[in-house]
């Protein structure tokens, strides 16, 4: 019983302490001191505890971190997001349930731009989510596409977290996690669109008027510095120009000069963008640092390779453990965000998948979906805090219209789980 009272301390903890709601971070760093009082005193844990807490933020990769939110900041106060709705409103506003495809479309422009849920959540209900109940759509329905789109940000490139997965995992390469990320990244929106049709031609939502071949191009051409960052970004990283870090600081100076350029943002507004950015950032800093003490201590007390003898004891069929991994990975999401369970999780089920024969750069990909899905979920689940705040509704009334796309986040899941090409096909093209 012993070797368990480490794994019960820490769980137990944990839980007891997010009950009482205290914030996530402190949860992890006060149940991981509790775990070390099981093998030393209270002084020594608690010192281990913050030098871990320190060490663990003593990366050059995590600077792209802080850079990658300051340009969502500038990209949602800049302009930018206003023409990509309306690039995207020419693209697929004539089909049933326009608005809302527009909204997912959209979001995924965003997220691939800002790299962010948060933002693209934030953004893209706040613009569109007045113009679609001024439509006739129901809030809610809004705010449960805007709530689900707006996490394809944690796919689709750039991505914050798979940044931190890539440290976690002991160095997968950054550039063919953004490569891998496209398609299921897509997959997932599409499937998402499908559903919105479908919803929208049950409730008679109305169509869009069809853009002429003109209009199209006039929204691109709007629209494409704001698309050429993708591709100074995501191609600086892929030909070599740049590391990950490099790009995030490259991705602030252009979206600044865009700003100006567009007019949406002056020297007055950046103190209030930066100021709201390293809010973000010390948060999600706080969160990487316990976290990483928290790996450290699961380390420390062996309880990862306990739990991959476990898994692995019960089967060696590589179906059955990705299946068992995904609920756990599914259940983890509810009460944990995501990149805190990408650096508590990561070294415990990545052994076991390169065990089975399973790409890291591909576990990456599925661990991201997974938590997407969590993001949506109560009652951690920030991005559905924002979605329902910024639409002025409870998550008891979203939840009916949000129950089929998140299906659908679980199909594209499964999908992705167990067709390993739709992750490694765009990295295995690019030799990366």
């Amino acid at each position: 019983m012993i070797e368990f009272l480490p794994v019960i301390v820490l769980v137990l903890s944990f839980l007891v302490l997010l009950m009482m709601g205290v914030p996530v971070a402190w949860c992890i760093a006060t149940s991981s001191m509790f775990t070390l009082m099981v093998a030393m005193p209270f002084s020594a844990a608690a010192t281990t505890v913050s030098q871990r807490i320190a060490t663990g933020l003593d990366s050059f990769a995590l600077l792209a971190i802080p850079f990658f939110i300051l340009s969502g900041q500038i990209m949602s106060k800049g302009g930018i997001a206003h023409r990509l709705i309306s690039f995207a409103k020419t693209l697929v506003g004539f089909l049933p349930g326009g608005l809302a495809l527009i909204n997912i479309v959209s979001a995924m422009l965003m997220g691939a731009i800002a790299g962010s849920a948060m933002a693209s959540a934030s953004a893209m209900g706040t613009i569109l989510g007045p113009e679609m109940e001024k439509e006739g759509y129901s809030k809610e329905f809004g705010a449960a596409v805007n709530i689900t789109s707006s996490t394809t940000g944690l796919v689709i490139p750039p991505s914050n977290t798979l940044i931190v997965y890539s440290l976690a995992s002991g160095g997968v390469s950054i550039a063919a996690l953004f490569l891998a990320g496209y398609i299921p990244g897509i997959l997932t929106g599409l499937l998402m669109m499908i559903v919105a049709m479908i919803w929208a031609k049950k409730n008679n939502y109305p169509v869009g008027k069809r853009a002429t071949l003109k209009e199209v191009f006039v929204a691109f051409i709007d629209a494409f510095p704001s698309l050429l960052l993708l591709v100074i970004v995501i191609g600086g990283i892929i030909g070599g120009v740049f590391t990950a870090t490099e790009a995030s600081a490259v991705a602030v100076i252009y979206t600044v000069l865009l700003s100006f350029y567009y007019k949406e943002l002056s020297m007055n507004d950046l103190p209030k963008v930066i100021l709201e950015s390293v809010e973000t950032t010390a948060i999600v800093m706080l969160l990487i640092g316990a976290s990483m003490c928290m790996s450290w201590v699961l380390s420390y007390e062996n309880i990862p390779q306990d739990i991959s003898n476990a898994l692995l004891s019960i089967s060696d069929n590589k179906i059955v453990i990705l299946l068992m991994i995904n609920l756990i990975l599914l259940a983890v999401g509810v009460f944990m965000d995501a990149t805190p369970a990408v650096l508590i999780f990561t070294p415990i089920f990545l052994p076991i998948v390169t065990a089975l024969g399973m790409d890291p750069t591909h576990f990456g990909i599925v661990l991201m979906l997974n938590l997407c899905i969590g993001l949506c979920t109560p009652p951690v689940g920030s991005v559905l805090f924002v979605g329902v705040g910024i639409a002025k509704t409870s998550i008891s009334k979203v939840i009916k219209p949000l129950i089929p796309l998140f299906l659908v986040m679980i199909l594209s899941l499964f999908l992705v789980t167990y067709i390993p090409q739709l992750s490694l096909w765009l990295p295995e093209f690019f030799g990366v």
